[in-house]
């Protein structure tokens, strides 16, 4: 581990570097957040989950940065570019940002304006005028026109030259700096309406002619803006005021106002339009981004918990409906422990016969199986169903409550519940989820992904990679806080016990199955 990022996470999160060690000894050697929070203490000095996390997200991001300094060295190296100044700069980098500005300089390019430029051998001239002495760039241009190399006239040279100039402002660190604080400070988002997509991107109606400041747009703003324009609806720009970002690189590059400092002006500024404003817009657009996925994620993750938390109805004989108009809606009985014991349809909603049936069966079934709640799932007919059964004059003890059915049809189709149900169809395992999702949504849910539950608007918008590690945190850290029943945990719940995982949970059932319960811990 290296020590300076151990040093420096320290520093960041204000703990010890012995805590940071620990935790990052132990996160390298497979241990879990949780496990490492519950039941190393004694190692890391009672960090907790939130601190834990913190070491573990530092650490991946610290050393992403060691992997692409390595890369960038090595290219430089190879190409014979690598200077002992350079080599200070690359390491002591601190941030991707602040590399790949370091590298720009030297990265292999495509052809660019000024490559061309370069060929036509105008280089010299891009420096006496970019030192702007007292010269005359018209007459030195002269000496550079050459119909042979393309360059045909003292416009011709002087163009070129501007042209090498405006890639080192754009390739400039201080300037790359300079403009990307501008562009965090000041710069606006500006969205509009693709025209002739009105009618069709109306959901879209208030970004139609849009403009707000970077640094104060909400994550969900971000979200709405980049789907809208990535569904072809809007365009969607980002940039700081003009005349300031001008002022910024004329600052830095144009001295006095001599003819030569007019031809660097121009440079500057066709620097600015052409190649730095588009690369920083990109860059914002990126970071803007990255901070409403990690805003929308943390939102999401904290709906999950909510989900997974919620206070379970525990041990009861539970009637579960999975609402439909045409179809019919599925009804399954399930005892104290769960287990499916009767599955029916009904069709209370299509006519006055269906709806006098469907009642005669939903008491009939109530009195049969000694229910004692019904679970009502919230998709489509749900509050009508939850009406109708509610009109049906059940005994008072009876608790009536619409379940969130989100991910039900996932889990339905799932290898999973086609191991436990390999004779119902997909209707009837939807609805047993429903119901135990009543009994006890933690067990329940941690059979699905995570993302399939439908914690937010914007799920699917928002780095995947970044949702499914913050979700399935959140399963193992719900799973050991609240803690398991050995004896009658799913393989799905047992396998987020920290130290445990899908081999030993499937090991602990099937030993439960073969032998009986356990016993005892030993």
């Amino acid at each position: 581990m290296n020590k300076a990022h151990i040093s420096k996470i320290a520093e960041e999160l204000g703990l010890t570097t012995k805590q940071v060690l620990a935790a990052a000894l132990l996160l390298d050697g497979g241990a879990t957040v949780p496990f490492i929070a519950r039941y190393r203490k004694e190692a890391t000095g009672s960090l907790d989950e939130v601190a834990v996390t913190a070491v573990r997200d530092r650490t991946g991001q610290l050393r992403e940065l060691d992997k692409r300094r390595e890369a960038v060295l090595t290219s430089l190296t190879e190409r014979g570019k690598l200077t002992d100044e350079l080599k200070g700069k690359i390491l002591r980098a601190e941030s991707m940002t602040v590399l790949e500005d370091i590298y720009l300089p030297f990265r292999p390019k495509r052809r660019t304006r000024a490559t061309i430029a370069r060929e036509k051998g105008l280089e010299p001239l891009a420096d006496r005028i970019f030192a702007q002495d007292d010269i005359d760039p018209a007459a030195m241009a002269e000496t550079f026109v050459d119909s042979e190399k393309g360059v045909d006239s003292v416009e011709d040279a002087l163009s070129g030259a501007r042209d090498i100039i405006a890639e080192w402002v754009n390739e400039d660190q201080k300037a790359r700096a300079g403009i990307r604080k501008l562009f965090v400070s000041k710069g606006l988002f500006r969205t509009k309406v693709v025209s002739g997509k009105e009618e069709e991107g109306i959901k879209y109606r208030d970004y139609f002619d849009w403009e707000e400041p970077v640094s104060k747009a909400p994550s969900h703003r971000i979200l709405a803006m980049r789907r809208g324009e990535k569904e072809g609806f809007l365009t969607l720009r980002v940039a700081p005021p003009e005349d300031e970002a001008l002022a910024v690189l004329e600052s830095l590059f144009v001295r006095g106002d001599g003819a030569a400092s007019r031809q660097v002006r121009m440079a500057v500024h066709d620097s600015y339009k052409r190649l730095l404003s588009i690369s920083m817009g990109t860059e914002i657009r990126l970071a803007t981004k990255k901070r409403a996925d990690e805003e929308a994620i943390r939102v999401f993750a904290e709906n999950l918990r909510q989900l997974l938390l919620a206070p379970p109805l525990g041990q009861r004989n539970v009637l579960a409906v999975d609402p439909g108009f045409r179809t019919g809606c599925k009804v399954v009985c399930l005892d104290r422990q769960g287990k499916l014991v009767h599955t029916d349809t009904i069709y209370p909603h299509l006519s006055e016969k269906g709806s006098s049936e469907a009642a005669a069966r939903i008491i009939n079934l109530c009195e049969r199986f000694n229910v004692e709640a019904i679970a009502i799932g919230n998709g489509t007919a749900g509050r009508e169903t939850e009406t109708f059964i509610k009109r049906l004059g059940l005994p008072g003890e009876i608790q009536v409550v619409m379940v969130n059915e989100s991910g039900a049809s996932v889990y339905s189709a799932s290898d999973t519940a086609r191991e436990e149900f390999p004779d119902r169809d997909l209707t009837v395992r939807g609805s047993v989820s429903i119901g135990r999702r009543l009994m006890d949504p933690l067990s329940e849910l941690v059979k699905i992904d995570p993302k399939s539950i439908g914690v937010g608007q914007y799920q699917h918008d928002v780095d995947q990679g970044a949702l499914k590690c913050s979700l399935d945190d959140v399963v193992v850290s719900c799973v050991n806080g609240v803690g398991v029943e050995v004896n009658t945990s799913s393989k799905q719940l047992l396998m987020y016990v920290s130290g445990l995982g899908p081999q030993l949970a499937g090991n602990i059932v099937e030993y439960r199955d073969e032998h009986g319960p356990f016993q005892s811990r030993k």
